[in-house]
């Protein structure tokens, strides 16, 4: 009796697993928004403390763009604020 070699199924089909990639565009986005982009958002400054604290952490330090969902442009400038705000002793 000759014996039947088995045909592999994993060679013809991909798992799901393998579909999924991370160079894939991604489909579901979020319509977060930066705060401080829209039309009545305060602007951001080394004098208004009130706001450059919303964006410290307990400790004084600054928190991340993806936490705050801040846009970049207005992340360097709340770094730069918060940093002016520390060397004038203000924070």
């Amino acid at each position: 009796m000759p014996s039947k070699k088995r045909s592999d199924n994993k060679k013809g089909k991909q798992s799901n697993f393998a579909k999924l990639s991370i160079f894939q565009p991604n489909k579901y986005k979020f319509g977060k928004s930066c705060p401080l982009s829209i039309k009545e958002a305060p602007t951001v400054d080394y004098k208004n403390i009130v706001l450059l604290k919303k964006y410290m952490s307990e400790n004084g330090k600054i928190l991340p763009s993806r936490i705050t969902n801040v846009c970049q442009k207005k992340q360097r400038e709340l770094s730069l604020s918060i940093k002016r705000a520390r060397n004038l002793a203000l924070l």
